[in-house]
C-alpha cells in the first residue's frame, strides 16, 4: 500500500509540474507575441485594418519620384507574395511625388520578401525605418546603438522652461566661468551675439534676411509668438496632433535666427520661417519622417536648413543619401558638430558630411567650449586619414534666444552655435539680389564665403576649430564681389604653424616613413557637379623640394559641391640625411559643366601650399608603428566600449586613431623623443627593420595567417619589439550585454568584446602566451605609480623565464561575479596583467588594459609604464621596478587551450572584418613599394627554432585561424552556445529578429508536454506489470 500511494503522490506531483511548466510556456508565448503583435507609427495609417503579426516598417527607396498612389499600385502589381502591407503618410509631402515608400513587413518572410523587392527595377533597395532618440545614452539597455542623436543645448538658468534642458556633460571648461554677474556684465557690455559679430552694420544697410526661406527642422514654434515677424508655415511630421514646441527647443533656435525681441534679437528677423516638427515632445523621429520632410524642404524650394542634431552613425544610407539630395539641390544646411567634447574622434553627422557646415562652439573667450566635439571625420579610418571638421565655430556658450511663449533665456551647446550660423546665412543670402542668387549662391560658394572668411583662433589646432571663429563682415566682403570658382579646405598645411596644423606640425617627414596622409575638401561653387580635369601635381619652390614624393587619391566626381583630395606624402630614400624646411605647391583644375543658359563649361584652378619641416631619419630604436588596420569601430557593427564602468557611452566610436582618442598618447610619446608612424595596411606591408615597436592598442580584428607568420619572423629574427594592450573579453558578459531595441524590433549584441583576444591568442600562440577571460576592476600599485586597471583581461599563458606581475583585483565577469558569491562576496584574488618577455632577437610586453592609454574613458593614465616598456623593447633597457628576480618565471603558466577565450559562434564577422573573406592587400597608406602587393617577400624565412619555455617555432608553418564567418574555434568552449546559438543559429549580432523568439516558449511547451506524456507512460506501463503480478499471485496462491 505504501508504495502505491508513492507513486501515486509522485504522479500527482508530476501532473502539477507538468501543467505548471505549461503554464509558464502559454505565459512566456503570450507575452512575446504580444510584443511582437505592437506596433505604431505617427502620423502614418496602414492600408488594411487588420492588425500584422510581428512586423517591422520598412523603407522602400526608388530609382524615381512617382505620386504616392502610383508607387502602391507598383507594388501590388508586381510584389506576388503576402505579408506586406502599404501605410499611408498622411503629411504636406504627400502633395508632391515621392521617392520611397513605407510598408510594413511579417517578420516571418522578411528576408524573402526584400529580396524579391530588391529585384524590382524601380526598386533603390530596402532598409528599416529607424527611430531617433534624441538625447544623452544613460543605462546600456535603454537605448540601441543606432542612429543615436547628440543631446539637446541644456540649460544656463534655471527656470521653468528651461528644466528640459539639463548639463549632462560632465567636463566644464576651465577658462570660461561663466557667473550670473559676468554673463548679465557682458550682455550690458555686449549687448546680444549678434553684435558681437557686426550684424547691426549690415542691419544699417538695409540687409535683415528678408525673403530668404528658413527651413527649421526641430521641435516645432507656436503660432502667432510675440517674438517673429515672419512665421510663414508651421508643418507637423510627427505622430502627435500638434504644431506647437511643448519643449522650448525649436522656439529658441528660431530666435536665435530670426527673432525680434530686444532682448534676445536673432540675425535675420525679417528671414522667413518655416518651421518642421521633426521631433515629438519625447524627442523621438523616425527615419521616414525626415526623408518626408526633407522631400518638402526640396519641393518648397527652402533657401537655408538648420539642423541642432546629429549622431555617430554616418552609415544609416537613407538619412546620409537625402541630405546629399537636399544640399545638391542648393538648400544649405547647417548643422551642429556635436556636443560630446571634449572628446576627438566625436563628430556627429550630418555635420560631418562635406556638402555640410559643420558648426562647433566656442565661448565668449574664444576658447573651444568644453562640450564641443572634435575631429577629426572618422568614415575613412581604419584605412585612411580623416578630414578637417567642424567648417567653423560661433558662440555657443549663454547664448540669448527665445522661450517658448514670451521672454528670453539663455542655452548653451553646439545646437545653439548652429543658429548662429544659420542665422548669419540668412544674412548673408539677403544681401545678394534675388535675380542673382541663383549665380552666385550655393552651398559651395556659401561654405567658401564662411571659412575664407573666418578668423583662426590662436590656441585650438584645425580639427577644434576648422577655418576659426565665424566673421560676418569678412564672408559679406568675400559674397558682395563673389565669382563662381573652385577652392581648396584647408588651402595651406604649414608644419610651422603649431598648435593650429597639429598633429603634423608636432612630427616632422623622414625618409623610410609610412606615408602621411593630408585629407583636403575641394570646394566647388561652380556647379553641383564637378570633375579634377587632370591629375593633380607636386610643384617644389627649390630644388630640395624634389626630395619629396606625393601620390594622390581624390574623388572621381565632385558631387554635390564638394568632393577630397589625400596626399600621401613621403621623402625619398636620397633624403635619409636631409634636414630643412620644403615649400611647394599642389595645384590641379577643376572643371564644372556650363550652367543654365551657358555653352561653355566652367574652370577653376586650384592650389594647396605645403610648406614641410624635413629631419635626417631616426634611429630604429627610436621609431615605433601603430596598428590601426586591426581597428574596428563603430559604425557598423556594436562595438562595445572598452571600459564597462562607463554607463553613458555603449559604443566605442572615436576612432581609436593616434590623433582622435589616443592624441594625448600621441603628444606624450613625441615629447618623449619617439616618432610615430601609422600602418593601414596588414603586418605583411611594413619592413620590421626600419621599427624598434609595434604598438597593438585595444585592437578588434583579426590576422591573416601570412601576418602571423611574418610578425613571428620579425620578432625572433630581426629584432622587433612588440607591445600589446589587450582590454576585456568575455562571452558571457557580451550575451548580458545584447538588448532589445523597440526601434527596430530587433536584438544587439556586441561583435566582440573590448578587444577580440581571441585573434590576439592567435598571434601569440607561438610564443607561448595567452589572455584570459577576465573582467577584473582596481586600483594597483608599481613603485609608488598608483593605476587603474579598468575592465581590463587577466594573462592566463606565459613562458618560462618571462618576467609577470599579478596585483589582486575583483573579476567582474558574468562568470567571475558567480564565484565571488560562491566564495564569500567580493573577493580579490592575484591576477596576472603585466608580462615581458625577450625571444630570440626580438622582445615582446603584453598588458591587459588600454583604458589608461584612451583619452575617451581614462580614469588614471599609465604613460610612466608605456614608456618603462618602449625602452625595453626598443632598446632592451630593463627597468629594475619590472625586471624584478621575484617576478620571473621559474615555470611556465599554463592553461589548455580548450579553456582558451575562443570566439563567438552567433556573429557573422566577416560583416565588419578587412580580413575574414578578404585578400590580404597592402594600401595606399603603406610604403609607396608595396602598394597594391601582398607586402615584402613572404618566403624568406628563419630556420626552426626552440626557444626557452614554449614548444619549437616552425617559421615555414602556415598558423591556421579557424573559419571566422562560422565563428567556432577548434577547442571551442564558447557558452555563446549555451544561450541562443543552437536555437538561433549565425546572424545573431545586429539586427537579431524578435520573431526567431516564439521558440524559446514553445520549446518549454513542448518540453513540459512531452515530460508529462513519459510519465503517464510510465504509470501506465507500472498499472500493466502490477495487474500482471496480481493475476500471477491469484493463479499460484
Amino acid at each position: 500500500m505504501s508504495r502505491r500511494r508513492l507513486s501515486s503522490e509522485i504522479g500527482i506531483v508530476t501532473i502539477i509540474i507538468s501543467f505548471l511548466i505549461l503554464l509558464v510556456s502559454l505565459f512566456l508565448y503570450h507575452h512575446h507575441h504580444h510584443a511582437l503583435l505592437y506596433f505604431s507609427h505617427g502620423g502614418q495609417t496602414s492600408s488594411s485594418t487588420s492588425p500584422v503579426a510581428a512586423s517591422k516598417s520598412h523603407i522602400i527607396r526608388f530609382f524615381q519620384y512617382k505620386k504616392a498612389e502610383d508607387l502602391k499600385q507598383y507594388l501590388e502589381r508586381n510584389v506576388k507574395s503576402k505579408g506586406w502591407k502599404w501605410v499611408e503618410r498622411q503629411n504636406p509631402a504627400m502633395k508632391f511625388p515621392t521617392d520611397f515608400a513605407l510598408v510594413v513587413i511579417d517578420e516571418r518572410i522578411e528576408d524573402f520578401l526584400i529580396g524579391e523587392l530588391g529585384k524590382l527595377d524601380l526598386v533603390k533597395d530596402v532598409s528599416l525605418d529607424l527611430s531617433y532618440q534624441r538625447g544623452v545614452l544613460h543605462q546600456d539597455h535603454q537605448k540601441r546603438p543606432g542612429k543615436i542623436f547628440t543631446s539637446m543645448s541644456f540649460a544656463a538658468q534655471g527656470d521653468d522652461d528651461d528644466a528640459f534642458f539639463t548639463n549632462t556633460n560632465t567636463n566644464t571648461n576651465t577658462n570660461a566661468s561663466w557667473t550670473t554677474t559676468t554673463r548679465r556684465n557682458l550682455m550690458m557690455q555686449k549687448s546680444q551675439v549678434t553684435s558681437l559679430f557686426g550684424a547691426d552694420a549690415l542691419w544699417s544697410k538695409g540687409y535683415t534676411g528678408a525673403k530668404v526661406k528658413m527651413a527649421i527642422f526641430d521641435t516645432g514654434i507656436r503660432s502667432n509668438h510675440p517674438h517673429f515677424r515672419n512665421i510663414k508655415e508651421r508643418t507637423n511630421w510627427t505622430n502627435e496632433d500638434t504644431l506647437n514646441d511643448n519643449l522650448g527647443h525649436g522656439t529658441f533656435v528660431a530666435g536665435v535666427i530670426a527673432g525680434q525681441d530686444v532682448e534676445c534679437l536673432g540675425f535675420a528677423p525679417d528671414t522667413e520661417i518655416y518651421a518642421f516638427r521633426v521631433f515629438t515632445d519625447a524627442q523621438v523621429s523616425y527615419t521616414s519622417w525626415f526623408l518626408d520632410a526633407f522631400n518638402y524642404a526640396i519641393a518648397t524650394k527652402m533657401d537655408v536648413l538648420n539642423l541642432s542634431i546629429g549622431g555617430p552613425d554616418y552609415l544609416d544610407l537613407p538619412f546620409v543619401e537625402k541630405v546629399w539630395e537636399i544640399t545638391a539641390n542648393n538648400v544649405i544646411m547647417v548643422s551642429a558638430i556635436g556636443n560630446d567634447g571634449p572628446l576627438y574622434g566625436t563628430l556627429n553627422n550630418p555635420a560631418d558630411q562635406s556638402d555640410v557646415i559643420g558648426v562647433g562652439g566656442i565661448d565668449y573667450s574664444d576658447h573651444i567650449a568644453s562640450f564641443s566635439s572634435r575631429g577629426m571625420s572618422t568614415w575613412e579610418i581604419p584605412h585612411g586619414y580623416g578630414r578637417v571638421k567642424p567648417d567653423i565655430v560661433a558662440y555657443g556658450r549663454e547664448i540669448m534666444g527665445s522661450k517658448i511663449s514670451t521672454g528670453c533665456k539663455s542655452l548653451s551647446g553646439t545646437s545653439v552655435a548652429s543658429p548662429v550660423v544659420a542665422g548669419i546665412v540668412c544674412l548673408l543670402v539677403s544681401v545678394i539680389p534675388e535675380n542673382k542668387r541663383k549665380d552666385i549662391l550655393n552651398p559651395g560658394s556659401m561654405k567658401q564665403a564662411l571659412v575664407e572668411g573666418a578668423s583662426k583662433l590662436s590656441g585650438p589646432n584645425m580639427y577644434e576649430q576648422g577655418a576659426g571663429r565665424v566673421d560676418l563682415l569678412e564672408s559679406y566682403e568675400i559674397l558682395k564681389s563673389y565669382k563662381p570658382r573652385a577652392s581648396i579646405f584647408p588651402s595651406v598645411l604649414d608644419y610651422t604653424d603649431c598648435p593650429y596644423s597639429w598633429p603634423f606640425c608636432r612630427q616632422p617627414l623622414y625618409a623610410g616613413a609610412m606615408p602621411v596622409i593630408f585629407n583636403v575638401t575641394i570646394l566647388n561653387g561652380m556647379g553641383v557637379i564637378g570633375y579634377v580635369e587632370n591629375p593633380p601635381v607636386w610643384i617644389p619652390s627649390n630644388e630640395e623640394g624634389n626630395l619629396v614624393s606625393i601620390h594622390f587619391n581624390y574623388s572621381d566626381v565632385i558631387w554635390p559641391w564638394t568632393g577630397y583630395l589625400a596626399l600621401y606624402m613621403q621623402i625619398k630614400d636620397e633624403g635619409v640625411n636631409f634636414s630643412g624646411e620644403i615649400q611647394g605647391n599642389v595645384s590641379f583644375n577643376v572643371y564644372s559643366p556650363p550652367a543654365e543658359g551657358e555653352k561653355i563649361g566652367r574652370k577653376s584652378s586650384c592650389i594647396l601650399r605645403l610648406k614641410l619641416k624635413v629631419i635626417p631619419t631616426p634611429q630604429r630604436s627610436q621609431r615605433i608603428l601603430w596598428d590601426q588596420f586591426h581597428s574596428i569601430k563603430y559604425p557598423p557593427g556594436y562595438i562595445p566600449r572598452d571600459s564597462l564602468d562607463v554607463r553613458n557611452d555603449i559604443l566605442d566610436w572615436h576612432g581609436d586613431h593616434l590623433h582622435t582618442n589616443f592624441h594625448i598618447m600621441f603628444n606624450m610619446l613625441r615629447d618623449a623623443g619617439y616618432y610615430v608612424e601609422t600602418l593601414g595596411s596588414p603586418f605583411t606591408c611594413f619592413d620590421a627593420n626600419q621599427y624598434g615597436t609595434l604598438l597593438l592598442v585595444d585592437l578588434e580584428e583579426e590576422y591573416f595567417p601570412e601576418e602571423i607568420n611574418k610578425l613571428k619572423d620579425d620578432i625572433i629574427n630581426n629584432g622587433l619589439g612588440v607591445a600589446v594592450f589587450a582590454d576585456w573579453y568575455n562571452v558571457d558578459s557580451m550575451m548580458k550585454m545584447k538588448f532589445f531595441d523597440d526601434n527596430t524590433r530587433s536584438w544587439w549584441t556586441p561583435v566582440t568584446g573590448g578587444a577580440n583576444v581571441p585573434a590576439l591568442n592567435d598571434l601569440l600562440a607561438s610564443f607561448g602566451i595567452a589572455f584570459g577571460d577576465k573582467i577584473l576592476n582596481g586600483d594597483f600599485v608599481i613603485n609608488g605609480e598608483q593605476s587603474r586597471y579598468a575592465s581590463g583581461t587577466d594573462l592566463v599563458k606565459f613562458p618560462q623565464g618571462g618576467y609577470l606581475h599579478s596585483f589582486p583585483f575583483l573579476d567582474s565577469s558574468e562568470s567571475g561575479a558567480t564565484q565571488n558569491v560562491l566564495l564569500s562576496g567580493m573577493s580579490k584574488a592575484d591576477s596576472p596583467i603585466l608580462g615581458l618577455l625577450e625571444v630570440g632577437a626580438g622582445r615582446i610586453t603584453v598588458y591587459g588594459d588600454s583604458n589608461c592609454l584612451d583619452s575617451s574613458h581614462m580614469v588614471t593614465n599609465c604613460y610612466w609604464l608605456l614608456k618603462k616598456i618602449l625602452d625595453f623593447t626598443a632598446k632592451n633597457i630593463r627597468d629594475p621596478v619590472l625586471f624584478v628576480d621575484s617576478n620571473r618565471q621559474d615555470k611556465a603558466l599554463h592553461l589548455d587551450d580548450n579553456q582558451l577565450p575562443s570566439r563567438r559562434t552567433d556573429v557573422n564577422f566577416s560583416t565588419y572584418s578587412a580580413v575574414v573573406g578578404k585578400e590580404l592587400i597592402c594600401g595606399s597608406d603603406s610604403r609607396f613599394q608595396v602598394w597594391g602587393t601582398k607586402g615584402y617577400d613572404l618566403n624568406v624565412r628563419g630556420r626552426s627554432r626552440r626557444l626557452p619555455g614554449y614548444a619549437s617555432i616552425h617559421l615555414n608553418s602556415t598558423h591556421k585561424i579557424p573559419p571566422v564567418n562560422k565563428l567556432r574555434s577548434i577547442h571551442d568552449n564558447s557558452l555563446g552556445n549555451k544561450y541562443l546559438g543552437y536555437l538561433y543559429g549565425d546572424d545573431l549580432d545586429f539586427p537579431e529578429l524578435v520573431a526567431s523568439h516564439w521558440l524559446i516558449p514553445v520549446t518549454v511547451a513542448v518540453s513540459g508536454l512531452l515530460l508529462l506524456w513519459s510519465f503517464w507512460k510510465i504509470r501506465q506501463k507500472r498499472r500493466r506489470k502490477r495487474k500482471a503480478s496480481g493475476f500471477t499471485r491469484s493463479a499460484n496462491p
